[in-house]
């Protein structure tokens, strides 16, 4: 569903640029709204979410489309944790629908996919083992890498029930708005992605906004 927000981005708190292939790791309060823009269009911002006061609580992709029966997310989804509760409600989204079910690319899905020369191309779990061994402050580890978004990625469902990596829906300054109702961890890799449409061939940057 489109729904464009209220806010203004030149009244935002905090707002960041995330290059290509680059990630960010930040504490968002409860009650504060974070915005992420798709600056140039057809990028994917893989997204982690945790309770920042306890990581060991996350989002979960199967409470998440329990809760909401559909897998895909627009305004008006809300994303649960693992113990089912709320962790943020998207609020705005000009994009209209982002994937739950496609995962992160890795050295290991690079080699399955395309071709065993693909596999020492950078990928997002690249990013997120990066993010969580020079922030140690946050008690991340490698096993807290679990379900993921990927905010304005395409991955149509096929009537066989088979996945498909698909030309982006997305476009410049499209973006997806949401708010906390804990306060919460957001680890993001921008996706480096070089071999399927989900980026156009050509990873941008991105932009992060906080209100």
């Amino acid at each position: 569903m489109i729904k464009v927000s209220p806010n203004d981005v030149a009244q935002a708190r905090h707002r960041e640029t995330i290059a290509a292939g680059d990630y960010w790791l930040y504490r968002v309060a409860s009650g504060q709204t974070l915005r992420i823009t798709d600056l140039q269009g057809n990028q994917a911002a893989d997204t982690l979410f945790f309770n920042a006061d306890d990581t060991a609580e996350r989002y979960s992709v199967s409470e998440t489309l329990r809760g909401q029966k559909n897998v895909f997310l627009t305004a008006g989804s809300v994303l649960l944790s693992n113990d089912d509760r709320p962790m943020l409600t998207l609020t705005a989204d000009t994009c209209g629908r982002h994937d739950t079910l496609g995962g992160a690319c890795a050295t290991e899905s690079n080699t399955v996919r395309y071709d065993l020369e693909k596999r020492h191309m950078h990928a997002c779990r690249d990013s997120w083992m990066l993010a969580v061994a020079e922030h140690p402050e946050f008690g991340l580890t490698r096993r807290d890498i679990t379900h993921n978004i990927n905010f304005f990625m395409n991955v149509p469902v096929t009537a066989e029930g088979g996945l498909t990596f698909a030309d982006g829906i997305s476009a410049p300054g499209k973006y997806v708005e949401m708010v906390a109702h804990m306060n919460v961890l957001v680890l993001i890799s921008n996706c480096p992605q070089l071999n399927n449409p989900c980026n156009g061939y050509q990873p941008t940057p991105i932009e992060v906004a906080i209100w």
